[in-house]
């Protein structure tokens, strides 16, 4: 015997539950099952189940959807196929489904709509709409960008407890809305007649039409963007290196279906109906992009309201990936960079929901950047001057077969050195006349490991960091961008055969032509202007001097050209230049800090630290700022976890203490004098 329960369902709002002969109760429209209502095998005269005594309960419970399998010989929304055979027999069809696209969820001419039938049609498409974008972008995740299929299996519960969370199946939903929209007017206002194209449909009192309305809240409350963070944070789940910067990158590139997704939409769900008469590119169709900040905020947020507890991002996969792209040696730097990861876990490695915090990424680079500059100790030696100076010498033996008298003394800007002292924590930038044997412990443990070849390699490869957009590289590709994204859905308005043709002769055309293009251009640019005489080189670079030497007369050296366009960056970015440490007895780390002057922050580094945080931050796609205070924040949390660590050691009970450690054969634990400063960090 089937017994049925005058409930609604949580998923497609169908009021009418079965009892399915398992001890459970499924929807009638969708076969959702109804988690929280069992069936307890008593009489109905002892206990009557009522949606009064059961509402509490399938409101806290979140119903679970049977899929299939995702697979290429399935549609991606089974759910959808579920509910649309459902509206089909509800319909009186003979089984044989639709004759063409227009039949699907269209009534007759002679019902006529309710209320009802109005806000449930615009809900449900809109629902399934976006998760139909889900589906095709997490099909492209795993066929384009080889992530773990894992996915698949991710994505349903996560977007169904989303869905429910948000309370827009509710029953008085549709009134509330309304209801809002009405009293947001303050004063008096005109009524607004209805159109008569739109007479039929329901409005408000203030003439406004109530499908727009319900389109706007639900739009509001389950953002088409919505789609990307979802599938972001099914990616973070399954501990995949997959950034924000890399979903927003292949949503604007086109390979991650979001801005042309609705015209598969419209293929899979039909063309709009007589109860959501909104076209599909309207409702489905995003107008900007979402910000790669808030799409970590947002992946967080999703997760809290679901009450879902977050891992860290997979710190090994993202610093290999950035190694890599730095062209840094992987095998030396990563061990060391976990290790250190391992035993400060610091926090910015979760998604957090506050827009302003600092990505993720950043925290995984602050922890590179550390690592770099242990190993590699980069600490205001000047490495990169050092090795300016060299090729200044280089240069100099083989022009002309002479060497150019060329001044090795440092560069001097106009730098404080005093006012930069004061800037910097721990800085040796004067002479240091306190004993190294401190620090020959220190440098023994770690590897000699050169940063010359790594700073000049991050310096020629600056410009090349930059992460353009692959539509971007030629005009034919840019073209088929044009095509398939930007206007996508877009055709003739009549079936115009000879503009067509003309259209596919110009395609081929261009296509010919750039066929037979020569790949590098046989003609260069002028450099003067016909009126100019050419300068004389030779006469231009040297000149004679009383001694007879050649010296450098228009120009300055290499390094100083150099060090100028150095300078000239680190102005850009608020950062201020500081000459190398001179005379150096200790090889600590050293501490920088920021320096807030006339109301804004001041940047004091050394150019080898510089070089290697701008490299990072372009990477990041972050200002270099925000990077650095990324790497001072991080620093910060090393001291302070060695400052407890060496408070929690001089506080260790001693033998004496303790009465179970009496024992003549126990070595007594007796805490270390000497201060474990972050400066000795040796992970």
């Amino acid at each position: 015997m089937t017994n049925e329960l005058g409930l609604e369902c949580q998923v497609c709002g169908f009021v009418g539950l079965e009892d399915g002969n398992d001890g459970f109760f499924y929807c009638q429209r969708c076969g959702s099952q109804a988690d929280g209502i069992r069936d307890t095998a008593v009489d109905n005269e002892e206990m009557i189940l009522t949606k009064e005594n059961l509402g509490s309960i399938v409101q806290r419970r979140v119903p679970v959807v049977k899929t299939e399998p995702f697979s290429q010989s399935q549609p991606p929304s089974q759910f959808w196929e579920t509910l649309r055979t459902q509206e089909e027999d509800e319909a009186g069809n003979d089984g044989l489904g639709p004759t063409e696209p227009a039949d699907f969820g269209r009534e007759p001419s002679t019902t006529t709509l309710s209320y009802e039938d109005y806000y449930s049609e615009i809900r449900m498409r809109y629902v399934m709409g976006v998760q139909i974008m889900i589906e095709l972008q997490i099909k492209a995740l795993v066929e384009k960008f080889n992530v773990s299929p894992i996915i698949v299996d991710m994505v349903q519960p996560i977007w169904l407890r989303f869905v429910a969370s948000t309370q827009i199946f509710s029953d008085d939903w549709a009134d509330e809305v309304v209801n809002e929209s009405e009293s947001q007017v303050q004063g008096e206002t005109q009524v607004v007649g209805a159109r008569a194209k739109h007479r039929a449909e329901p409005h408000n009192i203030l003439g406004k039409r109530s499908v727009m309305i319900w389109y706007q809240s639900v739009s509001k409350t389950i953002p088409l963007s919505s789609s990307l963070v979802v599938s972001f944070l099914v990616c973070h789940l399954a501990r995949e290196p997959i950034l924000a910067t890399d979903i927003v990158k292949w949503t604007l590139d086109g390979k991650l279906p979001y801005f042309a997704a609705f015209v598969e939409i419209e293929k899979q769900i039909g063309p709009p109906t007589n109860a959501c008469p909104l076209s599909s590119s309207r409702m489905f169709r995003p107008i900007q992009a979402i910000s790669i900040q808030k799409l970590e905020s947002l992946a967080a947020c999703i997760a809290h309201s679901i009450h879902l507890e977050l891992p860290p991002v997979n710190f090994y996969g993202i610093a290999s990936r950035y190694l890599r792209h730095l062209s840094l040696p992987v095998e030396t730097i990563l061990p060391h960079a976990c290790r250190i990861y391992e035993w400060s876990m610091p926090p910015e490695l979760w998604l957090s929901a506050n827009d302003f915090r600092l990505p993720t990424r950043a925290c995984v680079l602050a922890i590179l950047i550390v690592s770099i500059r242990i190993l590699y100790k980069i600490h205001g030696f000047g490495k990169w001057e050092m090795a300016l100076s060299s090729a200044n010498k280089r240069a100099g033996k083989k022009r002309d077969g002479k060497k150019l008298n060329i001044s090795d003394t440092e560069f001097k800007c106009n730098v404080d050195v005093n006012s930069a002292a004061s800037i910097l924590i721990n800085s040796k930038l004067q002479d240091d006349d306190s004993d190294d044997s401190d620090t020959k412990p220190y440098d023994n443990k770690l590897p000699n490991l050169d940063a010359t070849k790594i700073l000049l390699s991050l310096e020629s490869k600056y410009n090349e960091l930059i992460d353009t957009s692959d539509h971007c590289k030629d005009l034919q590709t840019y073209l088929e961008y044009c095509k398939d994204v930007v206007f996508a859905g877009v055709e003739l308005s009549f079936e115009d055969h000879e503009e067509q043709q003309i259209i596919e002769d110009l395609w081929n055309f261009f296509q010919k032509e750039e066929d037979h293009k020569p790949s590098s251009p046989s003609f260069s640019t002028p450099t003067c202007g016909p009126h100019k005489r050419p300068r004389d080189s030779s006469k231009s670079k040297t000149k004679k001097t009383k001694d007879g030497d050649a010296q450098v007369s228009a120009t300055d050296s290499h390094k100083e050209r150099a060090i100028k366009q150095m300078i000239s960056n680190m102005e850009e970015n608020k950062f201020c230049y500081i000459p190398p440490r001179t005379k150096v007895k200790r090889s600590d780390y050293l501490h920088y800090t920021r320096k807030k002057d006339d109301g804004a922050y001041t940047y004091a580094a050394h150019a080898d630290y510089y070089i290697l945080l701008r490299s990072c931050a372009r990477v990041a796609q972050l200002d270099v700022r925000s990077m650095h205070f990324a790497v001072l924040s991080f620093e910060r949390r090393l001291g302070w976890l060695e400052n407890n660590i060496e408070h929690c050691l001089k506080v260790m009970p001693t033998n004496e203490d303790c009465q179970l450690c009496q024992d003549d054969e126990m070595v007594p634990i007796v805490p270390n004098d000497d201060s474990v400063g972050f400066s000795k960090l040796n992970l």
